[in-house]
């Protein structure tokens, strides 16, 4: 097939697109390359043809759609304290550009759209396991624009017979995730910051828990929803099912790199929702989703990646 990935020059994205090129299908990438970088996509450079641009743009979301059969639309700003500080380019990275990519797709004649969702939409909802049944109730803007796109993607289906499918993620992590920003993942943070032998930074009292979701799983919960049947908009969890407090967290990474596992506390930020556990079984009876790669392997493998990158 002909696929877009959006965002792959990014994390996620760039892991996708080169698990499409691996399976023989023709891949275009479009990205602004703010975060995404193309060195992400070095292993499958002469495969993949890059599309620099918008996706809030609805001439480079015309352009990165033409010819194409399946979107799976992966850029966003994945910040919640971002977009605290800056709604509005929350908005537009993240609501806007799924609406603009859609109807590019629409009108390009896309058969499949699926969209990288986000737990987030949850918020802090009473109970452990998160369930696709339950009424969202999003604290942050970044929230609120990634059930945006939830609804336009289930309206889309319904209006013009679009095949789509919401993928909510439950804290990916792994290789290539950016350390560089405050706003990255937590596990690039702690990672990095234990590397360089600085103290790293728990926002509360550590004790709030995540289901840690390595990338590997979340790409083959991608390429299950290429092959799925009978796609009308749902919304599917895709995460492990199993939830680690930051402080475990902690004490994991400072025993692998043989450092203290310390933080420095600071008070907790606004929008970050306190605990996040999925229930995956919708994903199991849709998809046929079975998460690959336990928390402890995909830790393993994060840190020995950014070891390799710590080297002098």
């Amino acid at each position: 097939m002909k696929i877009l990935v959006t965002g792959g020059a990014g994390f996620i994205g760039s892991h996708l697109a080169e698990a499409l090129v691996r399976r023989g299908h023709r891949v275009r990438v479009l990205d602004n390359l703010l975060s995404g970088r193309r060195e992400n996509l070095r292993a499958v450079r002469a495969d993949v043809e890059v599309v620099r641009g918008d996706c809030a743009d609805p001439a480079d979301a015309r352009r990165a759609v033409r010819g194409v059969e399946v979107v799976f639309h992966e850029a966003a700003v994945p910040s919640v304290a971002r977009s605290v500080a800056d709604p509005a380019l929350s908005h537009r990275a993240n609501a806007t550009a799924t609406v603009e990519m859609l109807v590019a797709a629409r009108d390009a004649g896309v058969r499949r759209f699926v969209y990288a969702g986000s737990s987030s939409v949850y918020g802090d909802l009473r109970g452990r396991a998160k369930r696709e049944d339950m009424a969202p109730r999003p604290l942050s803007p970044y929230a609120v624009g990634k059930l945006m796109g939830e609804h336009y993607l289930r309206v889309f289906a319904e209006l013009y017979g679009m095949e789509t499918l919401t993928l909510r993620y439950f804290n990916v992590f792994g290789p290539r995730q950016d350390p560089g920003s405050p706003y990255s993942g937590v596990i690039s943070l702690f990672t990095t910051a234990m590397l360089e032998r600085r103290t790293p930074v728990i926002y509360g009292d550590g004790r709030q828990s995540r289901d840690f979701t390595y990338v590997d799983n979340v790409v083959d919960g991608n390429l299950r929803a290429l092959r799925a049947k009978g796609l009308t908009g749902q919304a599917v969890n895709l995460a492990t099912g199993r939830s680690v407090t930051l402080l475990v967290l902690l004490r994991a990474l400072a025993r692998r790199l043989g450092r203290q596992g310390r933080a420095r506390m600071l008070a907790p930020r606004a929008g970050d929702v306190r605990h996040s556990l999925a229930d995956v079984r919708l994903a199991r009876r849709l998809l046929g989703y079975y998460p690959t790669v336990e928390f402890e392997d995909g830790l393993a493998r994060t840190v020995d990646w950014y070891r390799q990158r710590a080297r002098p």
